[in-house]
């Protein structure tokens, strides 16, 4: 299995890292590991959904809203 660091997915998901950081702490991005201060996230992992809308933006960008 493949792991990136929180910076790396940050850039892929177009978030900034404090909020990847926040993700991991609320253990909703499924596979994460801690190893000393670093988080990895599985390189599979699915970005979670913003659970401030109702529709989230990428539903909304693929017209499934």
């Amino acid at each position: 299995m493949e792991f990136l660091s929180a910076k790396e997915t940050a850039q892929e998901w177009g978030i900034s890292l404090r909020r990847v950081q926040k993700l991991c702490e609320q253990n909703r991005i499924h596979g994460v590991q801690r190893l000393g201060k670093i988080w990895l996230i599985p390189k599979e992992a699915n970005r979670p959904s913003d659970m401030r809308y109702t529709v989230s933006k990428d539903q909304e960008r693929n017209g499934k809203a």
